[in-house]
Parts: structure tokens; sequence; C-alpha cells
């Protein structure tokens, strides 16, 4: 398979990039020294397959600029950054790399909890400061017990609700169609969750229906003791409202993993001590990083010896 053109469209991992290296001829989308145009005209009758993530993956532009594309493997579970549709329509075949980051992104979405509501980075910097010295730490809000909310019951939802029931949580949900097999309370209507959970973790995918799902209705209906934790996308939620209710002290509280404008984060939220961010690092460990490209690398060495993809989409 030496011979065969994978693109990488961004930096992602190491590991992933060194063990493509060594089975296909690998270019690498950011290190074209010509505009990427010119690259892709230069190198679009070798390229077989792109590698992509949730940065940059395959949209329309680049599918249509790479006549023999046939496959699209992407490290991550998201596919909101793949025109699925094109792809369908090309034949080109699409998988991703689900459960194996199911673990890192749902722990994150309880140490984002705990972590805004036991205000654990704000007690950090409280004493590296020096604060400790001339004034006790201000009182917090437990997570044992709480009520909590969870959009999308998918396998990162479901690892979640266990987790949060570890803690004696209560546990409601919403997603497109109840969960038959669930033992969680479900709501058809995600301002009913939000107004009756304490917490609410947004899990869901990212598409047309669940853009900026996280509204000013459902930040009010969760209301100012409320708190939001998004391990999802950033486009979930309407960035500007959230900020607006922090500011009005509408909503109690929030975790980030996941931003509108990536790595750009609105300054306003930068002074709020009941606010916790992170910089999209939900899958981030050793561990599930290398999981992860052992995936995409299987997904496509399968695809070129003509063998079944392990984790198809398309």
């Amino acid at each position: 398979m030496e011979g065969v053109g994978v693109l990488m469209t961004c930096p992602m991992s190491s590991y992933l990039e060194t063990e493509l290296d060594k089975r296909f001829r690998l270019l690498r989308l950011w290190e074209a020294s010509s505009s990427k145009e010119q690259f892709l005209g230069e190198n679009s009758n070798s390229i077989r397959a792109v590698v992509g993530n949730t940065t940059i993956g395959a949209d329309s532009e680049l599918i249509d600029s790479l006549p023999r594309l046939e496959i699209v493997s992407t490290y991550s579970v998201g596919l909101d950054k793949i025109d699925l549709a094109k792809c369908q329509e090309r034949g080109i075949r699409v998988t991703n790399t689900p459960d194996v980051l199911t673990d890192d992104v749902a722990d994150v979405a309880i140490g984002l909890a705990l972590t805004t509501l036991r205000k654990i980075s704000a007690s950090d910097r409280f004493v590296r400061s020096g604060s400790w010295k001339n004034r006790d730490f201000q009182l917090t809000s437990k997570f044992s017990g709480k009520s909590i909310g969870i959009v999308g019951l998918g396998r990162i939802g479901t690892a979640i609700a266990k987790r949060a029931e570890a803690f004696g949580c209560s546990i409601s949900y919403h997603s497109r169609t109840e969960k038959p097999q669930s033992n969680y309370r479900y709501c058809s209507n995600i301002i009913d969750l939000a107004a009756n959970a304490q917490v609410l973790i947004v899990a869901c995918s990212l598409t047309e229906e669940t853009h900026h799902i996280i509204n000013r209705q459902v930040i009010d209906a969760l209301g100012p003791e409320g708190v939001l934790i998004n391990i999802g996308r950033g486009h979930h939620v309407d960035e500007p409202e959230l900020v607006a209710a922090l500011l009005e002290g509408r909503l109690g509280g929030v975790g980030l993993d996941v931003f509108e404008n990536e790595p750009e984060v609105p300054g306003q939220l930068l002074e709020l001590d009941n606010v916790v961010l992170l910089p999209h690092v939900g899958s981030d460990s050793v561990e599930t990083s290398q999981a992860m490209a052992d995936l995409v690398i299987r997904n496509l060495e399968s695809y070129f010896c003509n063998n079944p993809l392990f984790t198809p989409v398309v």
C-alpha cells in the first residue's frame, strides 16, 4: 500500500502521522509549499484517501478536488466536518472512531461538572495567589444527588449517565426518540429537560437540528442555579446568549470543552470564576489517542485490502 496516496488535512496525532507514513504515501496538506488549490491540483490523481478530524475534515470543495478519492477516515467520532451527502453521491466510504473515546469524554464531562460546582479551578487559583492566608474560600455546591439532564443518550451520553448514577444523581434525557431499553426519564422537549435539571450536559451529535439547541429559552429554563456542561460541539450552544446569561446572573455556571470558533474563546468567559474552560481535550489521553489512530489505520488497511471496514458510516 506504499503507493496509495493518503491526504492528512491537519496536524492531529504524531503517532497516527508516523504510522500512516510507514504504510502509505502520506501527503500533509498543512506542509504544502504552494497554495492549497495548487497542491491539491498537483496531487489530485494520486490521493485515494483522506484522514481528517473535527478541525478539518472533508467538505464538498475538498471532495470535488479529488477525483480518485475512495475513502474518508476521520480521527474523531463527530462527522460534522464531512459532507456525507457528497460522499454518498460519489460512492466514497466514510469511517470514524466510535467507542474507543467514550470513556474519556464521559470522564471529562463528570470532571467538568465537579470542577464547576465545587469551583476546583477557582480554589486552585485562590491558593496560588496567596489569598488563603487572608480568608477562607467560599462555600460551593455539591455534585452528588443532583438532578442531571443529558442531551443525547448515545454511547457517550449513556456512559455519562452511568457515572452520574454512581454519585446518586437522578437522570433524565432528551433525544430524537425515546430509548426503550433505558430506565432514565425521557423528555420529548428539551426545555422541560432543562427546567427539571440542576446540571444539563450536552452530549449529542452536531446536526442541523442540534445547532444552537442550547438557546436563550433552554438557558433560562435551566436557571440561575443551573450548570451547563458541553462536551459535544461548540455550535450546540448559542455562545453570545450563553455569555449574556452568565453576565446577567441568569445561569449558575458553565463547564466547556468546546467552543463555536475554536481556538477563539469569548473574552468575557475568561474573567468569570463560575466558568471552567478546557481546550477541546475530551478524548485527549495517550491511551485513547493511540486507540483512535489505530482504528483509522485499520479501516484504511482493511479497505485497500478489499476487506470489510471496522467502523463504517457510509
